[in-house]
């Protein structure tokens, strides 16, 4: 009777591997997951999933049998509720459904793990991170547009009141930078000025008595090369922070944006009383050399200069991108000016400037295609009024609408399926994003709007601006305004928000939201009479 047990023992095993589920798991892998109709590969991010009716499909490599399935292995992980875990569309595939509601904008992973599982050997880990979309109710009450754009210029403002550097008066580069200043930044911070003046934020005493700390500082401590200031300075000492290794001298950009700023100024603070602001801020303008900054005569501006590097920046000032201002200036210079050929060759490329593509349906006068980062819009024309203005290469107020307007229309097509990014939720510039700082824009998508790109276009896009500011007000308003106005970026694919504040986005945000209403900077700017011979020099016309 013993000698039948190893033969009684291979019949059952034979017939057990001749029932279903009896054989031997195959080897495989999960291919892809599926949310809401996009797809994943493993361990990537599916942000914006909806938390009451998500639906997760995970795709195997080959056939599954639900009869196998082990729970243990296939999991919510930060969930704590029942999953549903179903046939999928296909047969390789099963689909978990979470039966109660998730957290709004939670992290979740959906966990398959290694091993034996719905009739497979599964050869690794597998997950998908999910965030789940944001609650898009509302953050704060409702208030009136008018209301609410002059909340945002008020709070905003306080960067360059509160915030600025106790000593100098010039912009802090950043919360948290202590005493590192900027010139670029304070120059928009010093156009604020006036609109605080006008909303009733500061009186006009006030606003002068700054302008007065800041013009002594620059005349009397700050590092000058050629006339021309650092990126950075020290906000005590007046001494260069260098911005690189190689940028340790004149940043001519940089120094454009602060004479922007103070030139405004100077036409806004007009008074008998006042004149000891406007012959300060006369003599910083003409000790600029501009000449010198095109490195010996040549028909192009260079962006740096260092005592000790030389030009080891090597960098030209060629269009189309902020540098608008530099050219405009340097021409406009009563004591150090270039010729306009330096314009002609150096920034429009003898007409290389040009586009003419179309994109989204809308023409692109100049610039790169879709347009580049938005600040090329924004930054030389917080003081250059482009309504109506031409030369021989665009009609500017055509340029900048467009660049807007095609910003815009990539956000609401969003072909890279952002989290978050609608007809109302748009924005791509410079910026910090999460682990660092890029200037984003149509053709370098990193899935972050920052606030200042749909606010700082309010005169070219109202409709589409005004819808921005009360998505990031209202919706995202809890985790996005702070006492500084709106924080600097933020990304749902990723549940970030950003802590920071820069100062040259938020200038941007106060000025061009009051040339917006009332035209005030760009009206200051432009009757400034060496900006009106510079204009006249280049060939602009109105």
């Amino acid at each position: 009777m013993r000698a039948y047990v190893p033969v009684l023992g291979l019949i059952v095993s034979l017939l057990a591997a001749c029932q279903p589920g009896g054989t031997d798991p195959v080897k495989a892998f999960v291919d892809h997951f599926e949310v809401e109709g996009r797809t994943f590969n493993p361990d990537k991010l599916a942000g914006s999933a909806d938390p009451e009716s998500m639906q997760i499909t995970v795709v195997f490599s080959s056939p599954v049998n639900l009869d196998r399935l082990d729970r243990g292995k296939l999991y919510l992980s930060g969930y704590n509720g029942a999953l549903s875990i179903v046939a999928g569309p296909t047969e390789t595939a099963v689909t978990v459904c979470p039966e109660s509601a998730l957290e709004p904008f939670r992290r979740y992973s959906l966990v398959v793990e290694k091993g034996e599982n719905l009739g497979l050997s599964l050869i690794d880990e597998y997950r998908l991170n999910i965030i789940t979309a944001y609650d898009t109710s509302d953050k704060f009450p409702r208030i009136g547009d008018e209301e609410l754009l002059t909340l945002v210029q008020r709070q905003t403002f306080r960067y360059f009141w509160d915030y600025a550097h106790p000593v100098c008066g010039l912009a802090r580069e950043r919360l948290g930078s202590d005493g590192t200043v900027t010139t670029g930044g304070s120059g928009f911070g010093i156009m604020t000025l006036p609109v605080a003046v006008e909303r009733g934020f500061v009186t006009r005493e006030e606003a002068a008595e700054r302008l007065r700390t800041i013009v002594g500082f620059l005349a009397g401590k700050a590092d000058r090369f050629h006339g021309a200031f650092p990126h950075w300075l020290n906000g005590s000492t007046g001494a260069t922070i260098p911005f690189s290794a190689n940028d340790d001298g004149g940043d001519l950009v940089e120094t454009s944006f602060l004479m922007e700023g103070l030139l405004a100024a100077a036409m806004y603070f007009d008074r008998p009383e006042e004149a000891d602001i406007r012959n300060a801020i006369d003599a910083i303008w003409r000790g600029v050399e501009w000449d010198w900054y095109t490195r010996g005569g040549q028909d192009v501006l260079y962006w740096h200069w260092s005592p000790d590097k030389d030009w080891a920046m090597n960098m030209k000032i060629s269009g189309w991108n902020e540098g608008l201002m530099s050219y405009l200036l340097a021409a406009a210079s009563p004591t150090h000016p270039i010729p306009a050929s330096a314009y002609h060759k150096g920034w429009a490329r003898d007409g290389a400037i040009k586009n003419g593509r179309r994109f989204y349906d809308i023409t692109l006068p100049l610039g790169s295609d879709l347009g580049g980062p938005m600040f090329f819009a924004h930054y030389s024309f917080l003081g250059l009024d482009p309504r109506g203005l031409k030369d021989d290469y665009a009609d500017y107020w055509e340029q900048n609408v467009a660049h807007a307007r095609i910003n815009h229309a990539y956000c609401a097509a969003n072909p890279r399926k952002h989290a978050g990014y609608s007809a109302d939720c748009w924005g791509l510039t410079a910026s910090d994003i999460s682990g660092g700082y890029t200037a984003s824009s149509p053709s370098n998508d990193r899935g972050t709007i920052a606030p200042t790109a749909a606010l700082a276009s309010m005169p070219y896009t109202p409709e589409e601006s005004l819808a921005a500011m009360r998505t990031f007000y209202y919706v995202y308003g809890d985790r996005l305004w702070g006492e500084y106005g709106f924080r600097d970026a933020f990304s749902l694919d990723s549940a970030w928000f950003a802590s920071s504040c820069i100062a040259i986005d938020q200038g941007p945000i106060v000025v061009m939201i009051e040339n917006y209403r009332t035209g005030l900077l760009w009206e200051c700017f432009m009757k400034h009479p060496d900006v009106c011979s510079g204009l006249k020099k280049l060939g602009f016309r109105r």
